[in-house]
């Protein structure tokens, strides 16, 4: 077809393939196409938009002729878009030049692309926009094709090794220019002073432009990078991005808007304020979201650590660098820095605290080790030893500081918060105690903190300006001290840049964090006594699942039942496992904070101290007063996730407890009618019983009294005064209300009628029955002395 029948159809085709903005037209839904399920789509759709593919033969062929296509500035990222609307354009090269105005009877702001944007723009947004695709639950996203084309795209576009390759087209050309942007009618302000693109630089200083491929192409690695950061990584709050701005830009934007509110409206920015809130987004990223971001991350290490060696001599190394080689230097810091700690942080304080976040926890730990994805493998072996952490790692760990640390303690409070007896949980405090453990890593993270830590003191005017002030109560016209150096001065404009001038810094190895470790400690150390009688318990109850255990009366039946956790369900292996895990994030966390083996002793000593005497079940966490026992926030939080819990016993009258659900509730207050009146009756006469001392008045005593109630109600007027007037002797039958005791008693009678006992022989049976118990528990409870007596 001609270019400009292509260029017709093609908003048309990008549509078709990747669905539209409002996720109305699902497209290809790629992000649910596996080569397992459907082997033929699944081919043709990679061979199609392969970078060397049909598609991207379209996109070179049009982009040749300079073509244009409108995305609407509606469907873009919240933050981004409220700034465009607010006339303030963001700090990112990619918006400039390309916003343009509706003309009359328009429908908005939109951004004028070149093909191979607006392509690219449709592929990364498609991710975000299309949530609700059918059968996604069924699909492994790192299998479709969407996750392929990814990776394919970032190993074409940002390659390891060589340059990348130039468009498969008959004539290369030279660099594609600006789109030539419309007068705009209402100026823009910057969000700071935004990063040239390399290629423009390059070009200018060459002497051919055909000399080095790269530097004709280098705009495609740029722009991809680009759109992906932007969709992928820019979906914060509004405020979260007002924040990464410098105090100075705000104060240029305060000023800008005042100018403009009091120019066209005569009243305070009030409605610009109101405007920028109402485009705040509530941004939930998906698991496959956070797949493809770590996929982002890795290929980025892989690509930034494939820089060659530095020459000598720097003479040489201005002259003889590529556009390529360059853009590789500044990848990490220049566009995903930033946005990925945000992106991490906004994870870290909204995702649900369940094993989902094992997605966000491994795509944090994979940028945490860029060393991984270094060109050096370490040295196979047997035993795979932890290899130590290189010191030429050392600058990336300072640019990165808060990555390591403020993180870090965001994971430690979302430990603290979550149930470690789940083996997925478990794992995944093991697998961050396994990062941090690396030999040389701790003290690395401790240097870079001690650099952030040294005094502020008066920068040169060549410095950064956010350090341009005066403090310690120096000003201005005082002597000039010492400088601060090189690295503390990147650790702390890497720290305030992020989090702002008046960011307080909590330390990780400072106190309060070595606290919060210690908790941790605790918390699974409880957790493995809590799997062990887990454990236990599923051992037993495995073996009491008999026909006689339905017959046993037990206290748990008064009690409560058991609360049970994921574990029994997925058997010994897994408790097993969670055991293991715990205990070796617990050896880590030693060695990252230095804990001592008697603090931990004295921990372990303290959870089994809370066990009950049988070794079964554990109490909450509390703190004795003289009011009794008080939960700790501990305590309570274990209670409220079913780990511990207190046995509640019933400690009033036995006769006025509440009717259970193996009781008949008719026959309870029949034989509590017939039990008082009897008791009423012969009060006295059981009264003398009981004070008798022969084996008469021991027998009456163990059957007509609770020892344990006179007791409490002899120290306890308040119990006296909640139980009945008649707390003496008394005759209980109660026990008769039982549905067990009902039943036992009719299969009795059954059994006698089979041998022709009759009724009145049957009852005969059974008194002479319970007679000989009672004798019998008389002599093992209250004892028999016979040379007394």
């Amino acid at each position: 077809f001609s270019v400009k029948e292509l260029h017709g159809i093609f908003p048309w085709l990008v549509e078709s393939i990747f669905g539209s903005l409002d996720g109305i037209i699902v497209g290809w839904n790629l992000r649910c196409l596996q080569g397992r399920t459907n082997p033929t789509e699944y081919s043709v759709a990679l061979d199609f938009l392969d970078p060397s593919g049909p598609m991207m033969k379209l996109v070179y062929k049009l982009q040749a002729e300079e073509y244009r296509y409108d995305f609407p500035v509606s469907y873009l990222p919240g933050p981004v878009k409220a700034s465009i609307q607010e006339q303030v354009l963001p700090e990112c090269s990619l918006y400039h030049n390309k916003v343009q105005f509706p003309s009359s009877g328009g429908l908005g702001l939109h951004l004028a692309l070149n093909p191979f944007e607006y392509y690219m723009f449709y592929f990364a947004i498609s991710l975000i926009t299309q949530k609700n695709s059918p059968a996604t639950y069924h699909v492994s996203p790192s299998n479709s094709a969407y996750f392929i084309l990814v990776d394919t795209y970032l190993k074409c576009f940002l390659p390891t090794e060589g340059s990348v390759l130039p468009p498969p087209s008959s004539n290369p050309g030279g660099a594609i220019p600006s789109p030539t942007p419309r007068s705009p009618a209402v100026p823009f302000t910057s969000y700071g002073m935004h990063h040239t693109s390399l290629l423009k630089r390059h070009i200018a200083h060459q002497p051919s432009v055909n000399a080095d491929p790269a530097s004709q192409e280098i705009w495609r690695s740029e722009t991809l990078l680009q759109i992906f950061v932007e969709m992928w990584l820019h979906h914060y709050s509004l405020e979260m991005y007002q924040k990464m701005q410098s105090p100075h830009v705000k104060l240029e934007v305060l000023h800008y808007r005042l100018s403009i509110s009091s120019k066209h409206h005569g009243s305070p920015a009030q409605s610009s304020y109101q405007a920028l809130h109402a485009y705040q987004e509530s941004f939930k990223p998906t698991e496959e979201h956070v797949l493809v971001v770590r996929l982002l991350v890795k290929h980025l290490h892989a690509f930034s650590n494939s820089l060659k060696p530095e020459p000598l001599s720097p003479s040489a190394h201005s002259h003889s660098a590529s556009p390529l080689e360059e853009f590789k230097r500044v990848v990490i810091p220049r566009f995903v820095q930033e946005k990925l700690y945000i992106f991490l942080q906004h994870c870290f304080g909204h995702w649900p605290l369940d094993a989902s976040f094992r997605a966000v926890l491994e795509m944090w730990l994979s940028y945490l080790q860029p060393w991984r994805y270094a060109p050096e493998k370490p040295p196979q072996s047997a035993e795979p030893l932890p290899r130590s952490v290189s010191e030429k790692w050392a600058v990336f760990i300072q640019d990165n500081l808060l990555m390591y640390t403020k993180l870090f303690v965001g994971f430690l409070n979302r430990a603290l918060r979550t149930d470690l007896v789940s083996p997925k949980n478990a794992l995944m405090v093991f697998r961050v105690a396994k990062v941090f453990a690396q030999p040389n890593l701790a003290e690395m993270i401790l240097k870079g903190e001690q650099l952030f830590l040294e005094p502020e003191l008066v920068m040169p005017h060549r410095q950064h300006r956010l350090f341009m002030t005066p403090t310690l109560g120096g000003s201005f016209f005082s002597s000039w001290p010492p400088t601060i150096t090189d690295a503390s001065f990147k650790v702390k404009s890497h720290v305030y840049s992020l989090e702002g001038q008046d960011f307080q810094y909590k330390q990780m190895f400072g106190t309060e964090v070595r606290n919060l470790v210690l908790k941790l400690a605790q918390l699974i150390c409880q957790a493995q006594q809590t799997a062990k009688s887990i454990s236990d318990h599923s051992t037993e109850t495995t073996a009491s699942q008999s026909f006689f255990s339905w017959f046993r009366f037990t206290p748990s039946e008064m009690n409560g039942s058991y609360t049970g956790n994921d574990l029994d369900e997925v058997g010994q292996d897994s408790i097993k496992k969670t055991d293991e895990y715990l205990e070796k994030a617990l050896e880590y966390l030693c060695q990252i904070f230095k804990l001592n083996e008697a603090q931990l002793t004295q921990m372990m000593m303290k959870c089994g101290t809370a066990e009950d005497e049988n070794r079964k079940k554990q109490l909450p966490d509390c703190i004795e007063s003289e009011d009794g026992l008080i939960l700790t926030p501990l305590g309570r939080y274990q209670i409220m996730n079913g780990l511990r819990r207190f046995e509640v016993h019933y400690q009033g009258d036995t006769e006025l407890q509440p009717i259970r659900s193996y009781e008949n509730a008719t026959l309870v207050r029949l034989l509590f009618r017939l039990s008082s009146a009897l008791n009423e009756r012969f009060a006295a006469q059981m009264d003398v019983l009981c004070s008798r001392e022969d084996f008469v008045g021991r027998f009456c005593r163990y059957h007509l009294t609770n020892p344990h109630l006179i007791r409490r109600i002899r120290y306890s007027p308040r119990v006296k005064e909640r139980t009945s007037q008649n707390w003496g002797p008394r005759i209980s039958l109660r026990f008769l209300a039982s549905y067990r005791t009902l039943v036992s008693l009719l299969m009795i009678y059954f059994i006698a009628s089979w041998f022709y006992v009759g009724p009145v022989g049957c009852t005969f049976i059974i008194l002479m029955g319970y007679f000989l118990y009672a004798v019998i528990m008389t002599f093992f409870f209250e004892g028999w002395k016979p040379h007394e007596h």
